[in-house]
């Protein structure tokens, strides 16, 4: 279940993230809203998370695939370039994730 908690808070945390590049600098209501309650269920989803799964590992798990999720999405959907640094990067971050869930942290 604390997998699941962690998945709902990394989708919604994307989803706040995502939003805030439409706030245009918090100036449009409705994207600035749909931050806000994005990073609120965030944090409550995490908080949740942290009762069955290690800190370090959800919080790694947490950042690393929101980090990998918004470079994705500003590639294919927001026309930000693609370099090999970057694919590199995130590549790096998928493999992070990948031996923390194959038993790297306990």
């Amino acid at each position: 279940m604390g997998y699941l908690l962690l998945a709902g808070a990394i989708i919604a945390e994307v989803a706040a993230t995502t939003a805030m590049k439409y706030s245009d600098g918090f100036s449009k209501i409705g994207p600035s809203l749909l931050t806000l309650l994005g990073y609120v269920v965030s944090f409550a989803l995490l908080a949740q998370t942290l009762k069955t799964v290690s800190v370090g590992t959800a919080y790694a798990i947490w950042a690393g695939v929101g980090t990998a999720a918004i470079a994705t999405i500003g590639i294919v959907l927001l026309g930000e370039g693609m370099t090999v640094a970057k694919a590199a990067g995130i590549a790096l971050i998928i493999l992070g994730v990948v031996v923390l869930n194959l038993g790297g942290a306990h």
